[in-house]
């Protein structure tokens, strides 16, 4: 047997890297958006998430999934989830890394920056166990709105320890906190939710409510605490609901299920009931859904840094991949055609870092009139054209491996994984159709036209086809009456932004391939399809993993 078993022309999996050093386009976005930025914990914890152990922890939180635990051995209702010890250790690394709440209470420049930076990091290893880290650190925007909560659970709301024990908040080192807006009737439209709160009095948490109703995806039913949407006396309003009272015992929120998700597998997704619940007002009642918004904006924020990563993730693999195979005489690298696809996906790959990392910056800078204007207007745009080209991206980069890539096994099953986890950033926090209505109504804010003119100006004149694209948006944002065509806008937006960040943070060679294909029309409708005259060894050079 051992004569018809000699193993040779298999690749050795991306392994033991630093996801940090290898990523110039990631370098290069951070040192243009922050140049002062100390990157040396940046360094570090690309060390640890590339290496073995770390990915050993992200395929064993995937195959052993959660399980939800609805009794005790007793029949006592307690409604836990029982996770892996590798979801936990992920969990440790992540809040350790400060990749949660932690960015609200720092007193260094550029703190969501650099905690975006890591963010894309740990996507790149394992992005599903992040649901909770996310809506951890989306949550204090809104959460000030009641000052006397926010007061209690802001130390461990911003702590760097992880405790998953279900308790009372202020006997944890850390807490995890998670969002409950879709309800069976009305997934987008929370204008329906069916969910009632019934007023019951007020104390040191301002007032209270008895909650009863249902949440059909209701994400990270584990967290310690949870801003929902229920209908008060006068309208849709958010509410802070505890799984502890302050009294000790548990709140009345019972998991029905866990959601059986095509990726996401190792982050428990769940259906749950509120069979009277308590939970506390927080901002205006009646005024809930601008209020979660807040909320909602920084998830949103993470849906395009975490499809960045995701996408660096799969053209890192790609290339390792294409680096060593072997196929029709040479190495399929240096094959003309795998040349096109690699580095039309590696333009992908360093427009989307650049525009998510821009993103990231305006809100390390919220007293900036044009850093406000931009948020408004790039969270919808990067949300919606990053995590549309995600699932498209996976597919070719899946592609480059051939049926290896096909298969969850080993090293390099992991862009399996990838591909599943893919369509989640795009539907989750709002689908394509929601980001391009929410583009709509940030234009309609003042100097919404002037703005994305001044933040395309530092690249008028350095390529044709973005000058005329860059001529035409004002007037099209100033125009746009119709909701028919906010979609494109929303594409021609984000392809505008991209070209201009790629003209101050890439290469000659990134820049204009760039331009020449998303702008000029030198391009098919797949990735390969570069025009012939494209310096594709340089591009594929400089996304190399090592």
């Amino acid at each position: 047997m051992s004569a018809t078993h000699e193993v040779f022309n298999q690749v050795e999996p991306l392994v033991d890297y630093n996801l940090f050093a290898g990523n110039q386009a990631l370098g290069a976005a951070l040192k243009f958006n922050a140049p002062a930025l100390d990157t040396a914990h940046l360094h570090a914890l690309g060390a640890k998430l590339g290496s073995a152990d770390m990915q050993t922890h992200a395929r064993l939180a995937n195959v052993f999934t959660p399980q939800l635990k609805s009794h005790d051995r007793f029949g006592h209702r307690i409604d836990q989830v029982e996770f892996h010890p590798s979801y936990h250790a992920l969990m440790t690394a992540a809040t350790a890394a400060g990749l949660h709440g932690t960015p609200w209470g720092s007193p260094h420049p550029s703190p969501h920056l650099s905690r975006a930076a890591g963010f894309m990091f740990f996507t790149e290893l394992e992005p599903s166990m992040l649901c909770p880290i996310s809506m951890s650190y989306a949550v204090t925007p809104a959460l000030r709105d009641n000052p006397a909560i926010y007061a209690d659970w802001a130390p461990q709301l911003t702590s760097r320890a992880y405790d998953p024990a279900l308790k009372l908040w202020k006997d944890k080192a850390g807490v995890t906190m998670g969002m409950g807006m879709t309800e069976k009737q009305g997934g987008s439209d929370v204008r329906a939710n069916t969910t009632q709160a019934v007023p019951t009095g007020s104390d040191h948490w301002g007032q209270r409510f008895s909650v009863t109703g249902h949440k059909w995806f209701f994400s990270a039913p584990m967290c310690d605490a949870f801003l929902i949407l229920a209908q008060t006396p006068s309208g849709l309003s958010c509410l802070f609901l505890p799984r502890v009272l302050p009294d000790g015992t548990l709140n009345p929120l019972f998991i029905q299920r866990l959601k059986d998700k095509l990726g996401n597998k190792a982050n428990a997704s769940s259906e749950v009931e509120f069979a009277g619940a308590t939970a506390w007002l927080v901002g205006e009642e009646g005024r809930g859904v601008p209020q979660i918004l807040a909320m909602g904006t920084m998830t949103r924020l993470d849906c395009a840094l975490g499809t960045s990563g995701l996408m660096r993730q799969a053209l890192s693999i790609a290339l390792n991949h294409t680096s060593q195979r072997m196929a029709f005489g040479k190495k399929l690298i240096d094959q003309p055609l795998m040349k096109n696809v690699l580095a039309d996906l590696a333009l992908e790959s360093e427009a989307s870092t650049a525009l998510a990392l821009r993103l990231a910056r305006s809100f390390d800078r919220p007293e900036d009139e044009h850093e406000r204007a931009m948020q408004r207007l790039l969270t919808p745009v990067a949300k919606f054209w990053i995590c549309k080209r995600g699932s498209h991206f996976a597919e070719e980069a899946m592609e480059c491996l051939g049926g290896n890539g096909y298969v969850e096994e080993g090293g390099e099953g992991i862009m399996a994984r990838i591909y599943r986890e893919m369509p989640v950033n795009s539907i989750w926090e709002g689908a394509g159709n929601i980001m391009a209505l929410d583009l709509l109504r940030a234009l309609r804010k003042a100097d919404a036209a002037a703005a994305l003119a001044q933040e395309l100006a530092p690249a008028r004149g350095m390529h044709a086809a973005l000058d005329h694209l860059a001529e035409s948006l004002p007037t099209r944002v100033e125009q746009m009456a119709t909701e028919m065509e906010a979609r494109r806008l929303a594409q021609d937006v984000a392809l505008a932004v991209q070209a201009a960040l790629l003209a101050q943070t890439a290469p000659p060679a990134v820049f204009g391939a760039f331009c020449d294909s998303r702008l000029a029309g030198h391009w098919g409708h797949s990735f390969g399809s570069l025009g012939a005259g494209v310096d594709f060894d340089a591009i594929i050079q400089r996304a190399q993993p090592r």
